[in-house]
């Protein structure tokens, strides 16, 4: 016997062990009425040691590949021509629980050695208990293992390589999977942790969320399911729950690693789904430390196994013993109680909770609950970026985060338009909801353009809550694009712009140039968001844009300026003699410029992409700079990214 044999068998050798008592315990193998109990024979004689030793010896045990005088009764091992006994194919049942069903393992017809019948089998094993390791068949020491080992339902050939990793194919609008062939995976690492989810842009976020769903090379020193966690990580300080889910779910189960069980466990609360971690509980995280991950072994052996009672006394269990807070507890009971049919009353109690979690959000909207006011309004976007997409919510709810989640980046004009579909459809809808949907199908439905006008700008409202405001402009993009251009629309130019680029709706907005005047706020979003340049711009256009700006340290014109430049639309004397005159130096270099620059001069869009939103981190664009935008849209146009390049810059100016 090998080594690593003898290895194996030490790791079952408790299951061994308990071996000739498990057989006692086990239903007979006989059929019905063949095991009734016989008279008891009488003893026999004491034999001496002596005879005992002589008998126990001229039979010995046939040992591992020992051929057999007698030929065996069962299909238990067939031998090869070297003599070494091979398991036959036939179906085994796992061992569930404990060594018990070892026994059944072995079919009735099955001898266990040279003129053993199976259906002496127990008995004889049970009277024969084991002393050497050598004296056990290797192909039941096979089987022990394998029932041991978390079985995996997908073969080797179906299995998913880690070298490349992510659910958006180039050929769906990802970026090119060669990105990050060559990368330094120590280089990409700290970018990733380092990036915090909000970003200042609307474009910008969206870009990260494409470039992160992307299937990617894995960087070079760096384990896949790793490359997976850190990426769907950053999914979730952005609040694409849906994306980090759909990415953690693009790496087998076995191949999960602790930062991929964490990221998933993060993602499937997220989507209020916390069944959806069962399948890494029982491979990789079988035995996670935490209490969240106790909780959800809990939750899993309700729904999974069957067992509800056991489940349900394992939280109770967690409660006695304080793993984890009152509230978490009773949350995982109140879900698992679905599945347990345990006839017990959970009541989710809400004082004394001072903050909400991704564990009480995720198991509040899997419970169908909406925590109280107090603690939504305290969490702020970080709830309303999960209540959007959380289905089990009403539609005034969702429409309320709405208002927080499309000025992001992560609900896209459709996306608000089919939510407020569903408004204006209910037959009572929201006394507060409702006539904004009505207003709505105004905007786009109303024969006179004056009315569906009138409707755009009642949407809009006022600007006191700037996320809402760029929301309400996301809501309205394609109505405003039914806006036929005119002169007499001038005025309202600048916002009905505004709205359709933040649905990138270029092409639409620039049918408004002949009708705006030079330097106007409206002409510079145009200059910069039209698919191809539609006149030249000269210093004195700039100086007009400069003189009517009112916005801080004039921020818009110097937005203006760095992203016309980024896009090659004005030459380098104008750029240079403007950004003078708005003390703006492009020319400056740090650490940042040199490595965005140099990740453009590579053609890396991945890295392009990555770098620009570390440059766009904020909560307001007043964090950004005229510098920092500069080069942001110079690389994202080198790199082939013209269209983000200029949505980001037309946002700049808009937003200010």
């Amino acid at each position: 016997m090998t080594s690593r044999r003898v290895k194996l068998l030490m790791c079952a050798g408790l299951v061994v062990a308990g071996l000739s008592g498990a057989v006692a315990a086990q239903e007979s193998l006989l059929p019905p009425g063949f095991d009734d109990k016989p008279a008891a024979p009488q003893r026999a004689p004491r034999a001496p040691a002596t005879a005992k030793a002589t008998s126990a010896t001229a039979k010995p045990a046939a040992r591992p590949g020992a051929q057999s005088a007698a030929k065996p009764t069962g299909p238990v091992a067939a031998a090869k021509p070297g003599g070494t006994a091979t398991p036959v194919a036939r179906p085994v049942q796992p061992v569930a629980r404990g060594p018990a069903p070892l026994v059944a393992q072995v079919p009735e017809d099955a001898g266990v050695s040279a003129g053993t019948t199976g259906r002496d089998a127990p008995a004889q094993i049970a009277a024969a208990p084991v002393d050497n390791l050598d004296d056990i068949d290797p192909a039941l020491i096979d089987q022990l293992i394998r029932s041991a080992t978390p079985k995996v339902d997908i073969p080797p050939q179906a299995q998913r390589s880690l070298a490349q990793v992510g659910f958006l194919a180039e050929a769906d609008g990802g970026l090119p999977a060669t990105s990050t062939h060559y990368l330094n995976g120590a280089y990409v690492g700290p970018i990733l942790d380092h990036l915090q989810g909000r970003l200042v842009s609307r474009w910008g976020h969206i870009l990260l969320r494409r470039t992160l769903a992307s299937r990617l090379d894995t960087p070079v020193g760096m384990n896949g399911a790793d490359w997976a966690a850190a990426r769907a990580q950053v999914l979730l300080r952005m609040g694409e729950a849906d994306a980090a889910r759909q990415l953690v779910q693009a790496v087998d189960n076995g191949f999960y690693t602790r930062n991929l069980e964490n990221a998933a466990l993060a993602a499937m609360l997220a989507t209020a789904d916390p069944v959806g971690i069962c399948p890494v509980t029982a491979l990789t995280a079988a035995a996670h430390p935490g209490w969240d991950w106790d909780l959800s072994r809990a939750i899993c052996l309700a729904f999974t196994g069957g067992e509800g009672a056991p489940a349900m006394a394992r939280l109770d269990q967690a409660m006695r013993k304080g793993t984890g807070d009152r509230i978490d507890i009773l949350l995982a009971q109140k879900f698992a109680g679905a599945a347990a049919h345990s006839r017990r009353a959970v009541t989710i109690e809400w004082k004394g909770v001072d903050a909400l979690t991704a564990w009480r959000t995720g198991l509040a909207f899997a419970t169908g609950i909406e925590p109280p006011e107090s603690l939504r309004a305290s969490s702020g976007a970080g709830y309303a970026l999960l209540a959007t997409r959380a289905p089990m919510l009403s539609l005034a709810a969702r429409a309320r985060a709405a208002d927080i989640a499309a000025g992001r980046g992560v609900l896209s004009s459709a996306a608000m338009i089919d939510l407020y579909a569903q408004i204006a459809a209910l037959e009572e809808p929201d006394a507060v909801w409702g006539p904004l949907a009505g207003k709505l199908r105004t905007a786009y439905t109303a024969p006179e353009a004056g009315d569906r006008l009138s409707a755009i700008k009642d949407l809009w409202g006022d600007a006191s809550d700037p996320d809402r405001a760029f929301s309400r402009l996301v809501l309205t993009a394609y109505a405003a694009a039914r806006m036929v251009p005119e002169q007499g629309l001038s005025g309202d130019a600048e916002g009905l712009i505004a709205s359709m680029l933040t649905a990138g709706l270029d092409r639409n907005a620039a049918r408004w140039a002949p009708y705006l005047s030079v330097g106007s706020e409206a002409w510079g979003l145009i200059m910069l968001a039209s698919p191809g340049k539609l006149s030249a711009i000269s210093t004195a256009n700039l100086d007009s844009f400069v003189s009517g700006d009112d916005s801080s340290n004039q921020l818009r014109a110097r937005f203006l300026v760095a992203g016309l430049a980024g896009l090659g639309r004005i030459d380098a004397n104008t750029a240079r003699e403007v950004a003078a005159k708005l003390k703006l130096d492009l020319a400056r270099e740090t650490r940042w410029t040199r490595a965005i620059d140099a990740a453009a001069e590579s053609d890396n869009p991945a890295l392009v992409a990555l770098l620009a939103a570390f440059g766009m981190q904020g909560d307001r664009w007043d964090h950004m700079t005229g510098l920092h935008l500069y080069h942001i849209v110079s690389a994202l146009r080198r790199v082939g990214l013209d269209g983000e390049a200029r949505m980001i810059a037309a946002e700049a100016v808009s937003r200010v």
